[in-house]
């Protein structure tokens, strides 16, 4: 199991958070793969997991106790061991903050959870809001890792003052930044622009839109700051970057405004095209500039120009179809999707795009011809998933041979369950897997042998119980089938 380590006498010890909760769970269920036998019983770590309350609580007076474990059982459903446990962990925190609050912090998060969990998240919290605890000299072990390395590091976080508090926001466990976080906000350690560089630095979204709407809130009150907007609008989350957008008006500079129509982010382009109205502007006539210039036109810029883009448009949407370069395939498959959501893609425009070279335009059009599949010939489409063309182009005219349903679309799927391509094979195998329901047969002809024959090459993805239950909602019988075969 990932997150363990061997431990003495055979016992072993969990590192992550969650591995020490399952190895808590099994000792007590007798079941443990952590469980060698009689020879690890006397082990601390089996006596603080073990059934018998007493014997937990006995365990509790004994000394070098495994801390994770010491946490699990403050929040024990015995009132004895949960006593007994968090005298152990007060006396721990008060001897050397710092080492458990980076060590068991995690641990401590997830068991708030539990009915009696959340006196330990409130003890850890109270000492982080009491005063900054400074960082130990070493560098606290990753998880999965048991050993630290004895070199003393200069600074373990890279920030002034060298704080566990620091650390624990920049921590690889999701909760445990956020934990972090959420104490530094109500804290109040840093100003506008430090908030507006770590949210845009940050890669969690969570995180990332507490910092933002820190800075965001600072900009309200205390004016606007260039460096701190400036450092919202290239952060990576959509949600931090529309805020900088929107933080522009107060800021005077809407007419910026236009930087953001081609974002890649469709909440942020909604954002750009609100202030663009705020402050007198047409979007529509921007975002149509953006694509009728070949310098300028992108993906996204296309993109946020079908969302603003009307019928009159569609010319202008289909001329993007004749794109060349090396981004021409993007640029082609936005207006495809642009045209969908115009309703203005027929199928006479999208069959040739099929064959297209990218397989963004082929996908985008096989979604278009979709809702068509069955005004489409068959035999056009079956000869689009031989093996020998490039494989998305099989797999887009597989989608829509696949929307066709009935004979045509089983046909295809039996037919790949045995193609080259893994993927081709496992996607025709799901399908072929949702025929079956209990509630209503197969949408298949009935007592077709064609369609017999074709369930006696899939049988090896259906029970036989399952497999004579669609042969006989279909009506092919037993000895009829054998025939065929």
């Amino acid at each position: 199991m990932r997150g363990e380590r061997l431990g003495l006498g055979g016992v072993r010890r969990p590192v992550l958070p969650l591995s020490w909760m399952a190895f808590d769970a099994e000792i007590r269920r007798g079941r443990s793969p952590w469980h060698p036998g009689p020879r690890a019983a006397d082990r601390v770590e089996v006596r603080l997991c073990h059934p018998d309350g007493r014997i937990r609580e006995a365990a509790l007076a004994l000394p070098r106790l495994p801390m994770p474990l010491v946490v699990i059982r403050c929040a024990d459903w015995a009132p004895a061991v949960r006593k007994r446990a968090r005298q152990v962990l007060s006396a721990a925190l008060a001897a050397d903050p710092a080492h458990t609050l980076i060590d068991l912090t995690p641990l401590v998060l997830r068991l708030a959870r539990r009915e009696r969990g959340v006196w330990a998240r409130d003890l850890f919290e109270g000492a982080l809001r009491a005063g900054p605890v400074p960082a130990p000299w070493w560098r606290p072990a990753r998880p999965g890792q048991w050993w630290r390395p004895a070199r003393a590091a200069r600074t373990v976080t890279g920030e002034e003052p060298d704080t566990v508090l620091a650390w624990l926001r920049r921590s690889g466990d999701l909760p445990t930044r956020r934990f972090a976080t959420r104490i530094t906000l109500d804290v109040g350690l840093f100003g506008v622009r430090e908030l507006a560089r770590r949210a845009g630095a940050e890669r969690d979204p969570a995180t990332a839109l507490l910092w933002g709407d820190a800075a965001l809130a600072a900009l309200a009150a205390d004016g606007p700051d260039d460096q701190a907007i400036d450092s919202l609008l290239h952060a990576h989350i959509p949600m931090v970057r529309a805020g900088g957008v929107t933080a522009l008006r107060r800021a005077g500079r809407a007419a910026e405004a236009a930087d953001h129509l081609a974002d890649r982010s469709g909440l942020v382009r909604a954002c750009a095209r609100w202030l663009v109205r705020q402050a007198g502007g047409d979007p529509y006539t921007l975002c149509r500039a953006l694509v009728e210039d070949p310098a300028r036109v992108t993906r996204y810029a296309v993109t946020g120009f079908a969302e603003c883009a009307g019928r009159a448009d569609v010319p202008l949407l289909r001329a993007l179809l004749e794109r060349p370069g090396r981004d021409g395939g993007a640029v082609r498959a936005a207006a495809v999707a642009g045209l969908r959501a115009l309703d203005a893609d027929d199928a006479d425009l999208l069959r040739p795009l099929l064959d297209d070279p990218s397989p963004a335009v082929a996908r985008e059009a096989s979604l278009g011809l979709v809702r068509v599949a069955g005004q489409l010939p068959a035999d056009w489409l079956a000869a689009r998933i031989a093996p020998g063309l490039p494989p998305h182009t099989r797999r887009a005219a597989y989608r829509v041979l696949h929307a066709r349903g009935g004979i045509d679309a089983l046909r295809a799927s039996v037919e790949l369950l045995t193609d080259p391509d893994p993927g081709l094979r496992q996607v025709a195998a799901q399908r072929l897997q949702s025929l079956w329901s209990p509630e209503r047969p197969p949408l298949l002809p009935l007592r077709d042998p064609e369609v017999g024959a074709l369930l006696d090459r899939c049988t090896g993805l259906f029970s036989d119980h399952v497999m004579e239950r669609m042969r006989s909602q279909l009506g092919i019988p037993r000895a009829a089938r054998d025939r065929i075969g």
